[in-house]
């Protein structure tokens, strides 16, 4: 008989290759339309929609960056009543918001605090530490070694007026929140968010909660799911468990399109007799492609319900992290219009177990990071690798990437690490 490939097979002609696949989501996505305005504290994570620039010089004027005195820079003490010191009279204080508005002259001090006001006749800050206040005498001796210009930031020395901040497509971070803050910037023209249905597809699945005869199992893929999807900017429509009947599942789709901008299922998407969200989807739909050459997760299926994208994931538990993690979450990024979303990192590692693989396919083992005997951090793979063992996910804080030309891995062996991402 001639056999087809299948899912043990470690070579499939007919697969996409992950960067293959990649590619051809991204060709296909564009961000969704739509804008809010959203106070500052609430674009956390979220996506700008506009471009920002400077109201104001930041910082919005010179100011001291230690304590100290301020002082001409003229006036600096070369010689004096002692080598290299110079006496100066003492006029008054500045603090951060309260500064000294009296002119300071030649052989003239202000005591001067971080962060306040230099004075105008000022361009110097000598530090407290080189100073040497004299009882009594409203005075100070400073030390030498100070050049002019010394220990003040200059009024728009981090940002300029008018400078561009931000442009479109910039994923805010907590320092981007405190850096509009410091422009007295208290909103933000963010995307929309993105609305993300999910479910799972299978007559063998219950929830939590319910009693579970022979043959059953308690559905995970939607907590998994949940966990990954909930963040800034993502709207989650949860369809709960949807039984392997055309129908349902087709009635699940239409109900999904009509208010989701993405449909994600688990399971279903094989060729199997009880897989049938490939089928659904080429009838009500188009399918773009199926299957991608990678390990665990081949049957992968992505297409589009009218202006809703699809991502059909595999069934088993990890399967559908990591294809999440390496296909679906790129894709969400695109949609919410971020540009250039930076690549995930990775390093070069020794890895302290032997690694089963055969060429073919990339595969995403798991592993944990860890210090070796003399400190060197090493990975080692968490356990049984088989897609439906969760719990190496659970234990794991990285992936192994074996790429596709790559064999069995022996101990001491450098490979390719990959740290689990922390916003999906």
């Amino acid at each position: 008989m001639k056999l087809r490939a299948s899912c043990q097979d470690d070579f499939d002609p007919e697969s996409l290759s992950v960067a293959e696949a990649r590619v051809r989501i991204a060709e296909r996505l564009r961000p969704v339309a739509g804008t809010e305005t959203v106070a500052i504290r609430d674009a956390l994570g979220r996506v700008l929609a506009e471009e920002i620039r400077a109201p104001l010089d930041v910082p919005p004027g010179t100011n001291s960056a230690m304590d100290g005195y301020a002082v001409r820079g003229a006036d600096l003490p070369a010689t004096g009543e002692r080598p290299g010191e110079r006496r100066f009279r003492l006029l008054g204080h500045a603090y951060a918001g309260h500064p000294h508005t009296g002119p300071v002259g030649e052989g003239e001090c202000v005591r001067i605090m971080t962060g306040a006001l230099v004075p105008p006749d000022c361009d110097t800050v000598v530090i407290q530490e080189h100073a040497e206040e004299l009882p009594g005498e409203d005075a100070v001796r400073l030390a030498a070694g100070t050049r002019r210009g010394d220990n003040v930031r200059a009024g728009g020395e981090d940002i300029r007026r008018d400078d561009r901040i931000f442009g479109p497509g910039r994923r805010l971070t907590a320092a981007d929140l405190g850096l509009l803050a410091s422009l007295g910037l208290g909103q933000a023209v963010v995307r929309r968010p993105l609305r993300v249905a999910f479910c799972s597809t299978g007559d063998e699945l219950r929830s939590v909660g319910e009693t579970l005869a022979p043959g059953m199992l308690y559905d995970s893929n939607r907590y998994t799911l949940y966990g990954m999807l909930r963040r800034p900017g993502i709207e989650q429509l949860d369809l709960g468990v949807v039984r392997d009947e055309s129908e349902l599942l087709e009635r699940a789709f239409r109900d999904a399109a009509a208010r989701a901008d993405v449909l994600i299922t688990s399971g279903g998407v094989s060729v199997g007799e009880a897989d049938r969200v490939r089928e659904v989807l080429a009838r009500i739909g188009q399918m773009d492609f199926w299957k991608v050459a990678m390990k665990p997760g081949r049957p992968l299926a992505f297409g589009r319900i009218g202006e809703m994208w699809l991502f059909g994931l595999p069934g088993n538990p990890v399967s559908v992290m990591v294809t999440f993690h390496q296909i679906v979450a790129p894709a969400l990024r695109r949609l919410e219009g971020e540009t250039e979303p930076p690549p995930p990192p990775r390093f070069e590692l020794p890895c302290v177990s032997r690694l089963r693989k055969r060429p073919g396919r990339i595969e995403y083992q798991r592993g944990c990071l860890e210090r070796d005997q003399d400190g060197r951090l090493v990975v080692r793979k968490t356990g049984g690798q088989g897609s439906g063992i969760l719990r190496s996910m659970s234990l794991a804080d990285c992936y192994i990437l074996l790429p596709e030309e790559a064999g069995d891995i022996e101990p001491g062996s450098m490979v390719s690490v990959q740290p689990f991402p922390t916003d999906f």
